[in-house]
């Protein structure tokens, strides 16, 4: 087995999200983790260019993509998974816990049509779970707290964290959406931390900290423990609640969540289109007192 991965990173502006193409050295086959559909919320319109770079990235390198990986179901961007299972016959996977997370969403949006078992996935993926990429041993990390269904990929000597950190500059993910719960988060940080220190950590944002003026999505364990501004290892979990939660408290809603979180539960697609052959999304209405249709 190889304990390096070849790495190729894509990093999208608009929504701060690093993708990432991992390929075994030895067989050429790849996986994709945490794709972005580029979706203007404006106008409703998606394009599949943030795709299309990644998967003519691996026909240059002639490299065969047979995965399509999820960290979770991002609330900050919808993903391209169908597209580049259409393009490649990859398989889809996230974490078992995302049935959790239907069961949340489905009747915030009265979602009859959801399947809540997982079955939108090809492959759900529990804590320890094994599979390989090639040559290359993916193991699979539970860390709830920024969702129920958050899951790390480690691949060799790097592990793929999703939103469960950020730079050490940064700090960490927030902990405030449905299911979030930040002490689950610190333990499971601290899990990811008890890694050997020269693991390379791949995050799924970066938002460039005060004082930086270029984007990083690449980091250590032995740096974030040691720098991380959020869970260096002398901010034990009472502190470190307290200060997520404070901080939550304070953070707006991301623009895409209600688009994002409607399609991502579905493994990236869309719900099945109208009559008409228009697919809708939907917006849950929160009417000021007194000011209700009835």
């Amino acid at each position: 087995m190889s304990a390096s991965p070849i790495i190729e990173a894509f990093f999208d502006e608009p929504t701060n999200t690093i993708s990432y193409l991992v390929a075994d050295p030895a067989t050429g086959d790849a996986a994709v983790i945490d794709p972005v559909l580029d979706f203007d919320l404006a106008s409703g319109e998606a394009d599949i260019r943030s795709a299309e770079r990644i998967l003519a990235c691996a026909a240059a390198r002639s490299w065969n993509i047979v995965m399509v990986l999820e960290t979770h179901a991002h609330a900050d961007h919808l993903s391209a998974a169908p597209y580049i299972k259409a393009k490649t016959g990859a398989a889809i996977g996230i974490g078992d816990h995302i049935r959790d997370v239907q069961k949340i969403f489905r009747p915030m949006f009265a979602f009859d049509d959801l399947a809540i078992d997982g079955s939108d996935f090809d492959r759900l993926f529990g804590d320890g779970d094994r599979f390989a990429i090639g040559e290359l041993d993916v193991t699979v990390m539970y860390v709830p707290g920024h969702t129920p269904a958050d899951i790390a990929y480690r691949i060799g000597d790097a592990a793929f964290v999703g939103d469960t950190l950020f730079m050490p500059d940064y700090g960490t993910a927030r902990a405030d959406f449905p299911g979030g719960d930040a002490r689950q988060l610190y333990r499971s940080i601290r899990r990811v931390l008890s890694l050997p220190e020269e693991t390379r950590l791949f995050l799924c944002h970066d938002y460039k900290a005060p004082g930086r003026d270029e984007y990083r999505w690449e980091t250590t364990v032995g740096e974030v423990r040691n720098s991380s501004v959020h869970v260096r290892d002398e901010i034990g979990e009472d502190a470190f609640v307290a200060m997520r939660e404070a901080r939550d408290a304070t953070l707006s809603v991301p623009k895409l969540l209600l688009p994002a979180i409607q399609v991502n539960i579905r493994a990236g697609r869309f719900p099945a289109a109208e009559a008409n052959g228009v697919n809708y999304l939907r917006i849950p209405v929160k009417p000021m007192f007194g000011m209700s249709a009835a």
